[in-house]
């Protein structure tokens, strides 16, 4: 479905803008239509869209490296930060918690000079290093999928950047100097397996080239007091005004270019004040715009979920999109992934259905802890991937739910239990399905909850999510 920029103007889109942001904010939109015909209004909408993910990119680098040393999910710049647990269900630093892989990321800026990331033997473990440029483009994932488990070592530069690189190291280009390094190593979560791979996280090596072999330690990091650490960052950014958001946006292109394939948009970017190189003019964006235009443009880029011509696929209760990590000139599909999933992987890596209700015929009906549900896989069924698969459950705020066998994901490392016919049943319930059913069992909270599923690696030939030739199968109630 293709909706136009004059038919959700003030219609649907206004009020699925209001209905993102505060009622006092909702209240004040106008009752008329005051941008019909105004091309620089539509055209400071488009430009917001296109710097969604930079300028949120940004925001989150200042959060996550405003701290003086590498402590939980925060580590200065050039700092590698190791998450050396999995969360449990008191956690709420970040939504949607995971229990499968540990992270181990960073974020540098190679403007100045290349930095040099080591990755140790892996073995046959599962893992995958993405690297993100500033618009969120994932324009390298070295991996178990893509360079094998040796040991491998890569020199990050900025473009245009020349000069000599290591024997033994490659050099991998980044779009942009900023550069979030997203790394994830599979672990069990046993006591064994977390030494193992705190092993493997402290082999893991990131220098400035200047400095690559040579006996370094990353200087401690500059606190800014006044960095807001306690909103989210999607908060942040999205109560920007359009002159103190596109000031950022401007300031960062300085280091953080639009692409060749950007072309198009230049234009437009220059008639409301954005030349690349440049500060921010803003005589030349009208003033009565400036509060308008992100509850308009953030309206856009979510109503996009809800009409994007096959984009986000909801099949038997369950959504994901297999667009993610590269995006080329598909804006709005970048920019809602920045704002529901921020640092997703190519599909090829990674795919992330997520299912909020059950399908009923025509009818959805959210989860309730109150009832039991079941999800079957048939016989040969099973999620198809190479990597690992899981599915994980979380409460209506995408936290992980308490519960008496500190379960939050269940996947083939419980050892699951197959029926008679070959096909094997998920018990998704709050009580226990009895001790002959327990290795099945994911643990409901007593309200409302939702499940996601993680296909790391999958399947390429059919039966594969990729193409649709296999499909998940619906939860249902019993």
């Amino acid at each position: 479905m293709n909706v136009s920029r004059r038919a959700v103007s003030i219609g649907g889109l206004g009020l699925l803008a209001a209905s993102a942001l505060t009622p006092a904010v909702a209240m004040d939109l106008p009752i008329a239509d005051p941008f019909d015909g105004s091309g620089d209004f539509w055209n400071a909408v488009d430009a917001y869209i296109y710097g969604y993910p930079l300028v949120t990119m940004e925001m989150t680098r200042r959060v996550v490296t405003n701290v003086e040393k590498p402590e939980g999910s925060k580590g200065p710049m050039g700092h590698l930060i190791k998450l050396r647990e999995y969360p449990n269900a008191s956690f709420r630093d970040v939504t949607a918690p995971n229990a499968d892989t540990l992270y181990t990321t960073a974020f540098v800026d190679v403007g100045h000079e290349p930095w040099v990331f080591s990755i140790p033997d892996m073995q046959d473990r599962y893992f995958l290093f993405p690297m993100l440029d500033g618009w969120t483009t994932v324009f390298q994932v070295p991996g178990k999928r893509t360079t094998g488990g040796r040991a491998q070592s890569y020199a990050i530069t900025r473009p245009g950047w020349q000069g000599t690189i290591p024997e033994g190291v490659t050099e991998y280009k980044s779009p942009t100097s900023l550069v979030w390094i997203l790394g994830r190593i599979y672990c069990t979560g046993t006591q064994e397996d977390y030494k193992a791979v705190h092993d493997l996280q402290d082999q893991c090596k990131l220098v400035p080239l200047s400095a690559y072999g040579k006996d370094w330690t990353p200087p401690p990091g500059q606190v800014d007091p006044s960095i807001d650490m306690k909103t989210p960052v999607r908060d942040q950014v999205n109560r920007m005004d359009a002159v103190e958001y596109f000031t950022l946006l401007a300031e960062l292109l300085k280091t953080n270019p639009p692409s060749a394939a950007d072309a198009a948009i230049v234009p437009k970017l220059a008639e409301i004040g954005i030349v690349s190189g440049n500060d921010f003019d803003k005589s030349k964006l009208d003033a009565r715009f400036t509060r308008r235009i992100p509850q308009i443009a953030f309206g856009r880029i979510m109503l996009h979920f809800k009409y994007s011509d096959g984009d986000v696929k909801d099949i038997n209760g369950w959504g994901y999109t297999t667009k993610t990590g590269v995006y080329g000139t598909e804006y709005l599909q970048r920019a809602l992934v920045t704002a529901i999933g921020l640092g997703a992987n190519r599909p090829q890596d990674a795919v992330y259905p997520t299912s909020l209700k059950m399908k009923e015929g025509l009818f959805s009906r959210v989860y309730e802890g109150s009832e039991k549900y079941v999800l079957t896989f048939a016989k040969g069924q099973m999620p198809p991937v190479r990597g690992f698969w899981s599915i994980t459950m979380y409460n209506d705020q995408y936290f992980f739910v308490d519960n008496p066998i500190n379960r939050y994901s269940i996947s083939a490392r419980q050892q699951l239990k197959t029926n008679p016919d070959g096909s094997t049943d998920i018990y998704i319930q709050h009580e226990s399905p009895g001790a002959d059913k327990e290795a099945n069992w994911l643990p409901a909270p007593k309200d409302k909850f939702i499940l996601m599923m993680r296909l790391y690696w999958p399947d390429d030939s059919p039966p594969s999510i990729l193409d649709g030739s296999w499909v998940i199968p619906p939860v249902r109630k019993v």
